[in-house]
């Protein structure tokens, strides 16, 4: 990434805090992992998840989003920037858990491993861009 495309408060940034909104325009707002991946003029930023949270529901009524860099526990340090985001599948979908494996190992490895034990949720992939 670099500071022309926009995105350049999130380089370096091991997470972002990600705001949906409810149906009544409430905004929520999680610390998430992110990676993100170049293409063309429109760098996107990857996210995943698992399927069921609250997130992907509020996403999949409403893609418009709020991004800004920020600490483990949410604390935001950065700007506040207004982005669109989806929910992807196939060859997107793996990009970015090759992107996301790839930024935070092992600690992503330990947990996919740990989900696979214990649970059996779904997982989903969004892509971020900037609106």
């Amino acid at each position: 990434m670099n500071t022309n495309t926009g995105l350049g408060a999130f380089d370096g940034q091991k997470y972002l805090s990600l705001e949906t909104y409810r149906k009544n325009g409430t905004g929520i707002r999680t610390p998430v992992w992110f990676a993100a991946a170049p293409i063309g003029d429109a760098p996107k930023l990857y996210v995943y998840t698992t399927a069921e949270a609250g997130k992907v529901k509020r996403i999949r009524h409403n893609g418009a989003v709020r991004i800004a860099p920020c600490g483990m526990r949410g604390q935001v340090t950065g700007p506040w920037v207004d982005a669109r985001a989806e929910i992807v599948t196939g060859d997107a979908f793996d990009l970015g858990m090759r992107l996301l494996n790839r930024k935070y190992r092992p600690w992503k490895q330990i947990g996919d491993l740990f989900v696979r034990l214990f649970r059996h949720h779904e997982r989903s992939v969004l892509t971020i861009q900037l609106v």
